[in-house]
């Protein structure tokens, strides 16, 4: 990783420094095909996916200018996927009332050889900090059986909204299943 590549960065005493780095599909397909085809990744969607498809995918959203991919490292070290996205541009934006400065995100934090106390409060501190700059709320969708997920998020601060159904989207470049999601604000 080099410097100039990192989008963000903020170090946070006690826990190290987290570097946002865009996500490049011919670099990054590999390790996040490592990621998203764990067992513990279901709800990631992606555990079928083969590493030329997780290369396509994240090809397609690089060509987006409304969603984005990060790898969040802490010290160097890849620790995180994390995806923003204009809710409005998504399919959430039809599951609930989108407010001008509404930013989506979705997160998978990779595999921990040993579980680290306040890891995930740590990242999501850099995380949320991160989305919020030039927005004034986070909404996140986690899938409605992802206990851990929507725990965590409400342990950190998120408001719990509803469960909603995202729709199907069925299009030459993407396809995604219907999912049934609870949804969680962040706001400023």
């Amino acid at each position: 990783m080099t410097t100039t590549e990192c989008v963000y960065e903020q170090t946070v005493d006690g826990f190290g420094t987290v570097r946002l780095v865009r996500v490049d599909p011919a670099r990054d397909a590999e390790l996040l095909h490592g990621w998203v085809s764990e067992e513990r990744a279901r709800f990631w969607g992606m555990r079928e996916a083969g590493v030329e498809d997780v290369r396509e995918v994240y090809a397609h959203l690089d060509s987006l200018t409304t969603h984005h991919a990060f790898l969040a490292y802490r010290d160097d070290v890849p620790v995180a996927l994390f995806q923003t996205y204009e809710p409005e541009a998504d399919r959430v934006g039809e599951c609930y009332d989108v407010r001008p400065g509404d930013i989506g995100v979705h997160l998978l934090i990779a595999p921990a050889q040993v579980p680290e106390r306040g890891f995930s409060g740590h990242l999501l501190t850099v995380l949320t900090t991160f989305a919020l700059t030039g927005h004034e709320r986070i909404v996140a969708e986690p899938d409605a059986a992802n206990d851990k997920a929507i725990a965590l998020l409400e342990r950190y601060g998120f408001e719990l909204g509803p469960e909603v159904v995202l729709p199907e989207i069925v299009l030459p470049e993407v396809h995604l299943v219907e999912k049934r999601a609870r949804l969680a604000f962040f706001s400023r």
